[in-house]
C-alpha cells in the first residue's frame, strides 16, 4: 500500500533540541535520544470516515514529532497501518450496502488527499492489514505453540496473564480495562475465556464474512492488536521510540500490543514512550463515529477553507488537551494565518534568530504548540507595527513555521 508525497522541510539554521514528551506508561515527561535514525509507529485509521477532525488532530500530533527530530539532524522511520479490515468497516458496507473492499479504498484515498493538503509527512511504511496477514499468521502460531494463546470454539485468544508487564501502559485496574474492554471492541463476557480481558488474534471465518488462510489456525482473519505488532516488529522491531495514537488506543490496543510483543520476543519494552493525543468535541460532546458528529477535512477543504488554516486550528491546542471544534477556533485560525501572511509579505522585518529558538523550545517542551504559536504572533505583531531592516528575517519565519509546524506560509 502506497503513502502519500512528502512536502519538502526546509533547512533550518542551527540543530533542534531533542524532545521531552510525557510517557502515559510512566505517567510523566522523559526525553527521547533516539540514535541517528528515530523509530516511529502510529497506528492509523480504520477507512470508514476519513478524515475526521479527531484524525487530523492525532496525526499532526505525530507529524510534529517527526519534524522535532527531523530539526535535530536525525532521519525518521516512520511506520503507519490501515486497518482496512475489521468489524466496523463491515458493518459499515453492510449498512450503505457497499462492498467493503471499495469502502476501505475510498476512503483510505481519501485520507491520503487530506494528509497531503494538511502537510503531514508520510510514513516509510504504510502497510495494509490484509497485505500483513501472511506475516501475522506465523505469529499467532507462535503464540499458541508457547502457551501464550489458547483456542476457543475455533478463535484463538491471547492469554494476558502470559505477560509478567501486562498493564503497566495504561496503569488501569481489571476493573476499569473490563468497562473499556467493553467499549472499545473487546468480549469481556464471553464463556470459555480464561480472563475475561484475554483479546482475540485469529478469528475464525463467519458466514458471509472476509477470511483468509490461516494455515493451522484454520480460515478466518487477525485481531486487531496483533495487526500492529507484526506490522511494527517487521519494520521497526523492539524498543523503538514511539508508538502514538489517540488516547483511546491506550487502552485496549496499546496495552494488548505490547503485551503480544513481550510474549513474542521474550523482550521489554515494546515501545521506550506511549504518547496519547486527546480526543476532540463538537457541541460538547466527544467527536465520534457513534454519534454522528464528526466534521470532516475534506468537507472543509470542498467549502474552500485553507488546509493551512485547519492546521493551525489544530496547533492552537496542546496535543494532550481534549477540546472542542468551534466555528470561532476556525474564525480565529483563518484570521492568524492572514496576519502571519501580512507579515512575511514585507521585503524585511526584525530579527528572527531568537523566534526560531523559542519555537524550538516550546516544540521540544512536550509539543507545547500553543507557546509556539504565541511566539509567532509577538513576532508578527511587532513587525506589523514597527517592521524591520533585516532582510532575510521575513523568510526565515517562513522557513520555520514550514519546517517546525507544517504550516506553509
Amino acid at each position: 500500500m502506497h503513502a502519500w508525497p512528502a512536502s519538502e522541510v526546509p533547512a533550518l539554521p542551527g540543530k533542534g533540541r531533542d524532545l521531552r514528551i510525557h510517557d502515559t506508561a510512566t505517567g510523566g515527561r522523559i526525553t527521547l535520544d533516539p540514535g541517528p535514525v528515530a523509530r516511529i509507529y502510529v497506528c492509523g485509521i480504520t477507512p470508514y470516515d476519513a478524515t475526521h477532525m479527531g484524525h487530523a488532530a492525532t496525526y499532526n500530533a505525530f507529524d510534529l514529532v517527526q519534524r522535532v527530530w527531523l530539526d535535530t539532524k536525525r532521519q525518521v522511520h516512520y511506520v503507519q497501518n490501515v486497518t482496512d479490515v475489521d468489524d466496523p468497516l463491515l458493518e459499515r458496507a453492510v449498512r450503505d450496502g457497499e462492498d467493503w473492499t471499495e469502502l476501505a479504498e475510498r476512503e483510505t484515498a481519501l485520507f491520503r488527499e487530506d494528509m497531503t493538503a494538511l502537510r503531514m509527512l508520510p510514513p516509510r511504511h504504510y502497510i495494509g492489514a490484509v497485505e500483513a496477514i501472511p506475516g501475522i499468521v506465523p505469529l499467532v502460531e507462535r503464540l499458541r505453540d508457547a502457551g501464550a494463546a489458547y483456542e476457543l470454539d475455533g478463535d484463538v485468544y491471547f492469554s494476558v496473564e502470559s505477560d509478567p508487564h501486562f498493564g503497566e501502559v495504561s496503569g488501569l485496574d481489571a476493573d476499569a480495562m473490563r468497562l473499556l474492554s467493553a467499549e472499545r471492541g473487546g468480549d469481556p463476557e464471553r464463556p470459555g475465556k480464561k480472563n475475561p480481558l484475554d483479546p482475540m488474534l485469529w478469528m475464525a471465518a463467519r458466514e458471509g464474512e472476509p477470511s483468509w488462510d490461516g494455515a493451522t489456525l484454520g480460515p478466518g482473519r487477525p485481531g486487531w492488536h496483533i495487526e500492529c505488532v507484526a506490522i511494527a516488529l517487521d519494520h521497526l522491531g523492539m524498543g523503538f521510540d514511539v508508538q502514538g495514537g489517540g488516547s483511546d488506543l491506550a487502552f485496549p490496543h496499546h496495552e494488548m500490543g505490547a503485551s503480544h510483543a513481550h510474549a513474542l520476543t521474550g523482550e521489554h519494552p515494546f515501545a521506550r514512550a506511549y504518547v496519547h493525543a486527546g480526543m476532540v468535541g463538537l457541541n460538547g460532546e466527544k467527536m465520534s463515529k457513534s454519534k454522528g458528529n464528526l466534521v470532516f477535512v475534506s468537507a472543509l477543504r470542498r467549502d474552500d477553507v485553507d488546509p493551512a488554516a485547519i492546521r493551525l486550528a489544530l496547533l492552537s491546542h496542546h496535543y494532550r488537551s481534549d477540546w472542542e471544534w468551534t466555528a470561532q477556533v476556525l474564525a480565529d485560525a483563518v484570521e492568524r494565518l492572514a496576519r502571519w501572511r501580512a507579515a512575511v509579505s514585507r521585503p524585511d522585518g526584525l530579527p528572527a534568530d531568537a523566534l526560531v529558538e523559542e519555537v524550538r523550545e516550546a516544540l521540544a517542551d512536550d509539543l507545547d504548540t500553543p507557546a509556539a504559536l504565541a511566539a509567532v504572533d509577538r513576532w508578527a505583531a511587532a513587525q506589523t507595527a514597527d517592521g524591520g531592516t533585516d532582510e532575510g528575517a521575513p523568510g526565515l519565519v517562513s522557513r520555520t513555521v514550514d519546517a517546525l509546524l507544517g504550516v506553509a506560509l
